[in-house]
């Protein structure tokens, strides 16, 4: 649903804020599942992190909405669909479609292991963090792009178009952009796949939260706390983008990149910043699956 150039930085996005949605449910399947591994092939693979069916919810996703809408958009407008790159389908190699497919489904798939794995050890901020950093370069591609034309390259459906952009005003392109077959597919597919995303991921932090004690972890009501998530993966790196391209307008690649990662250090990594409070907020676990089962089984015994 995204041109090519920035498919798998959205996929990889994805997949990893998928399992941050999940991450509650994951360490108590990585702790019922535990003991299973002690006998027999088929019970190892029953308690694998591969195993979990929200992995394959992920990658299901990935290859039926993320990749078809993809490849529909390309084969539909080749020149959207690689920014402006090749202008009609001459100009696009036919392996293209192979890798997006591919791409984007493995991309879903990786992006959600690497963050499952920093919730099962208890790093589920540094989970956060790699969505953070995914979806920073998704909307940095889009926005700024190789050659800082990304938003321009977005907004127009062809290689005239982008060429005659600083002749006509911006609000003529917008809108000859809005009206164009393109954009009416983008708000087709952007209702389902949108959609789908929204109720995975919204769904699936309600469900997390419903877990015996996980919901005293939450310190504000559940719709704040999905407001501040969604701010958190998607508003918080389309800043970062936006940030990024104006520090790097303003100077240059290095310079710009170099300023932007300091204030990006400052702004994440410490311990005591004003995203970490907000991320403490929302009720996610912050040990490891050890102990968010030791404290359930504690619970359950309690009670």
């Amino acid at each position: 649903m995204v041109p090519v150039q920035a498919a798998l930085f959205w996929a990889f996005a994805t997949g990893a804020t998928f399992a941050l949605s999940a991450a509650r449910q994951l360490q108590y399947w990585r702790g019922y599942t535990s003991d299973a591994r002690a006998s027999g092939r088929l019970h190892r693979r029953a308690g694998s992190a591969a195993a979990s069916p929200y992995l394959l919810h992920t990658v299901l996703f990935a290859a039926v909405l993320l990749a078809p809408t993809g490849l529909f958009l390309l084969w539909y407008n080749p020149s959207w669909g690689t920014m402006q790159v090749a202008d009609d389908h001459d100009g696009v190699w036919a392996g293209f479609a192979l890798l997006y497919a591919g791409g984007v489904t493995i991309g879903a798939a990786l992006g959600f292991l690497v963050a499952q794995l920093l919730i099962l050890y208890g790093a589920a901020y540094w989970a956060f963090l790699v969505s953070v950093s995914a979806h920073f370069l998704f909307f940095g591609t889009l926005l700024h792009g190789w050659d800082g034309s990304g938003y321009r390259r977005l907004l127009t459906t062809n290689q005239r178009d982008l060429a005659a952009w600083s002749r006509d005003p911006v609000a003529d392109n917008v809108v000859d952009f809005v009206t164009s077959g393109t954009f009416l597919a983008l708000l087709v597919f952007a209702a389902g796949v949108m959609g789908t995303l929204l109720l995975a991921e919204v769904g699936w932090l309600m469900e997390g939260w419903d877990a015996p004690g996980a919901d005293a972890d939450r310190k504000v009501p559940r719709l704040v706390a999905v407001a501040i998530a969604a701010a958190g993966t998607q508003g918080l790196p389309l800043l970062g983008a936006l940030t990024a391209s104006g520090l790097v307008r303003l100077t240059s690649w290095p310079v710009g990149l170099v300023v932007f990662a300091v204030i990006a250090y400052l702004v994440l990594i410490p311990r005591r910043t004003p995203v970490r409070w907000l991320y403490g907020l929302v009720g996610l676990p912050a040990g490891s699956w050890e102990v968010t089962v030791e404290r359930t089984e504690e619970l359950e015994a309690a009670a």
